[in-house]
């Protein structure tokens, strides 16, 4: 049943274009959301908005005036926000000798700095909605492989930011975090030895983000804020003997 335009429930998704932000973006859809789907490839967002019957946005989140139009343009067009998913994110992996300044700041700004800018221009829309917001972290903030510092430092400090924004924000708002483990977003061949090595049998699928991500900014998660789901198949769990 068709719902109500004025009573229908809006969310932004950033980084929609491709992975497990197209994936949330469907998601939402399919539950009944009027969804925004924001990427700085416009052409992505258009794509994946044209598929939904939503909206799209162009938008680079490592801008703080992109962040603001991205947020007043929504409630003009829309008149309300009911959740926010920031997933738009970059890595620039290197030695500590080859990672530039200039790269790390950029890493932090959209992965990390995006998401603060974000509750803060979202901030009175979804306290008026009794909101959610749900960041993607990633198992990156718990454990590392060489050369990933500004990726793992934004990561870790998204942990920090959800639970510095749930308590903030609460009770109005609900405000908590995904780290995705090793997610198929590009279809890539897989061997069985890829699937072997997870305790759940199997490399993970944009989907079981964007099932997540549903579950966590729906009523049936609403006594859980600040809180960390890591979706990874079991991975940080597994000890490993070289």
């Amino acid at each position: 049943m068709a719902q109500n335009a004025k009573s229908q429930r809006v969310v932004i998704v950033t980084g929609a274009g491709h992975g497990i932000g197209s994936a949330t973006a469907q998601r939402f859809a399919a539950d009944g959301w009027r969804v925004i789907a924001a990427d700085k490839d416009k052409a992505a967002a258009d794509r994946v908005a044209a598929h939904i019957h939503g909206h799209s946005a162009a938008v680079d989140v490592s801008i703080a005036a992109d962040i603001e139009l991205l947020i007043t343009t929504s409630l003009h067009n829309h008149g309300r926000l009911d959740a926010v998913v920031s997933n738009a994110g970059i890595s620039r992996f290197g030695s500590l000798k080859d990672t530039t300044l200039g790269e790390w700041n950029l890493v932090l700004a959209t992965n990390l700095t995006a998401a603060f800018l974000l509750a803060k221009y979202a901030e009175d829309a979804l306290r008026q909605a009794q909101g959610a917001m749900v960041l993607i972290a990633s198992t990156r903030a718990h454990m590392s492989e060489p050369n990933t510092h500004a990726y793992s430092a934004s990561k870790g400090g998204l942990l920090a930011l959800t639970h510095s924004l749930a308590v903030s924000l609460g009770p109005d708002v609900r405000v908590n975090c995904i780290s995705p483990g090793w997610i198929d977003t590009e279809g890539k061949p897989l061997s069985e030895a890829d699937h072997a090595q997870h305790p759940g049998g199997r490399v993970g699928r944009a989907d079981d983000v964007a099932a997540g991500i549903a579950w966590l900014v729906s009523e049936q998660a609403g006594f859980i804020t600040g809180a960390e789901l890591v979706i990874d198949g079991g991975m940080t769990r597994k000890m490993i003997y070289l």
